[in-house]
């Protein structure tokens, strides 16, 4: 099963030895958790989560828990633009498993409303 299908199902294996099945040492940690986290973090102009906005250009989640998430803005002058990394990286450390996270915040390509989901488009009456 590769990491995407795991991630999408849940599944998490644990060690085996001839004793039995051991507990890993450090929790898995999940793509769902991350974004679970990502989706407690709203814009203050904007009664919808950042992940739904389309914000959150990527996440990658090393195998020692490390975090790296890059995220835009809806506007470089956005005057949320010091706060909501720091909210992105503070809801993420939240996640089980977490060791580190780094929030990066991009400007290429631009968002644009094609980037919200239609949960947020409905939110926003934006069709």
């Amino acid at each position: 099963m590769s990491d995407d299908t795991a991630a999408t199902h849940g599944a998490t294996h644990g060690a085996w030895t001839p004793e039995g099945e051991a507990p890993p040492a450090t929790p898995k940690l999940e793509e769902d958790a991350v974004i679970s986290m990502l989706k407690t973090v709203f814009d203050p102009e904007i009664p919808v989560d950042i992940f739904e906005l389309g914000l959150i250009y990527a996440v990658e989640i090393a195998d020692d828990g490390k975090v790296k998430i890059e995220m835009t803005l809806t506007t470089p002058s956005c005057p949320s633009a010091q706060e909501l990394p720091s909210q992105v990286e503070e809801a993420v450390r939240m996640a089980p498993g977490v060791t580190d996270v780094e929030v990066e915040v991009v400007w290429d390509p631009p968002w644009d409303q094609s980037r919200m989901s239609e949960d947020a488009r409905l939110a926003l009456n934006m069709y």
